[in-house]
């Protein structure tokens, strides 16, 4: 047996991986090489200084809502304006609120759930709240302060984490909740059917089954508010050189097949894992005719934690129906990329290109970082919250240009 790669561990370390000929027919006898690297940034701590260099477009600002949160993660806003934030790290759930309007949470957080190993999916619905750890599902009561009573699990069979053990969870427009559970490898044959998967869960009886597979690790997902149609963002497999596979953003519909491990980009086989289709597919031919092309990519490694689509009417219009991706940011490349929030253009339904939004987290000519970013969620006044685990900030991106200058025909 080959080994998969040789990798030397170590800040901006050059490793070069060799790969073994795939085990497809097609290309026996052919040696990949690529070029890898290992890069982390140096975390900073987010001083005043580093965070009055962030940057947004024209016309908005960027404020601290909270910090000193510890792992903040994904984020839930009650309609009384409760802001649940879950924190894996500390096994807890944490509640804020911003009673007086000046865009700061009020006073300190209120651990409103504890003891749930790494709890990181969050959603909310009809005075109910949701979470998902690495093997549960819990459901809970939100009670008129905004704690959390008769918290039970109503699902607690998920299967392992591995590489991926942080669940999200959101409910979609008809009312059923949908799970994403990742891989648990770089590349592998899985051997549980919801891994490296998005399964659907009927809230009656709580029965699920997979919805959409081939997905890698597909944590970031939400539904246009205009055409209703499902999309996410996933992380293409690493060690595959600084570039690629691209990460992807997906057009999520059910019973459809993402690629993954066998596939990557616009349906091209990934010869450099030993993963072959279990039906007996050649690859190529697998990935022509059994997967979904995703339809834009994203940069390589930049990691999407979470997607929203904008529904607010803070922000001017063309940003309705638009989404936002927190993109983590790269270790996996000689030049990091990702450490901000990007917007995705949408046009009649369609995503047409991606911009940056909120960015210049990297500092030092991109040696060093003061944040992470992670969760997302459209507050009730139409801001935008932005948490960041590294250092346990939520950053508040609102709207402040003239609305008059933003008339059209």
């Amino acid at each position: 047996m080959y080994p998969r790669y040789c990798l030397l561990i170590g800040t901006a370390t050059l490793a070069l991986v060799t790969f073994p000929a795939s085990a497809s027919a097609q290309q026996f006898g052919t040696l990949h090489t690529v070029t890898g690297h290992t890069f982390r940034p140096e975390p900073r701590p987010a001083s005043e200084e580093l965070i009055n260099t962030l940057t947004v477009p024209d016309g908005f600002q960027i404020q601290v809502f909270a910090s000193d949160l510890g792992n903040v993660r994904m984020m839930a806003m009650a309609a009384d304006g409760t802001l649940y934030v879950t924190r894996p790290d500390s096994n807890d759930v944490i509640a804020l609120a911003d009673r007086n309007g000046d865009g700061r949470a009020d006073g300190e957080p209120r651990v409103v759930a504890s003891d749930l190993t790494y709890v990181h999916g969050i959603a909310l619905r009809d005075g109910r709240i949701y979470l998902a750890t690495v093997h549960e599902i819990y459901e809970g009561r939100i009670v008129a302060d905004g704690s959390i009573a008769d918290l039970n699990a109503v699902i607690d069979d998920l299967p392992g984490g591995g590489q991926h053990p942080r669940r999200t969870i959101r409910f979609g427009p008809d009312g059923r909740l949908y799970l994403q559970i990742g891989s648990t490898c770089n590349d592998c044959l899985e051997t549980e059917e919801a891994n490296a998967a998005i399964s659907v869960i009927e809230p009656d009886d709580w029965s699920r089954r997979v919805f959409a597979l081939g997905l890698r690790n597909t944590l970031g997902f939400d539904w246009h508010p205009e055409s209703g149609q499902m999309w996410g963002a996933d992380h293409g497999s690493d060690w595959r050189g600084d570039d690629l596979p691209p990460d992807e953003l997906n057009r999520l519909a059910d019973g459809r097949h993402y690629g993954w491990p066998f596939c990557w980009g616009d349906r091209r086989p990934d010869w450099l894992t030993y993963a072959m289709p279990p039906d007996g597919t050649p690859k190529e031919q697998f990935c022509q005719e059994q997967t979904e092309a995703p339809a834009l990519g994203l940069a390589a490694h930049s990691a999407g934690i979470d997607l929203v689509f904008y529904d607010g009417e803070q922000f001017p219009a063309d940003y309705r129906g638009d989404a936002f991706i927190a993109q983590r940011g790269s270790w996996n490349r000689e030049t990091p990329v990702g450490y901000g929030v990007v917007r995705v253009n949408f046009e009649a339904g369609e995503p047409r290109q991606v911009e940056d939004f909120l960015f210049r987290f990297l500092t030092n000519d991109r040696k060093a970082t003061f944040g992470r970013v992670a969760g997302l969620a459209v507050a009730n006044d139409g801001s935008l919250l932005v948490s960041e685990d590294m250092n346990g900030v939520i950053y508040r991106v609102s709207y402040q240009g003239d609305r008059k200058a933003e008339t059209t025909d």
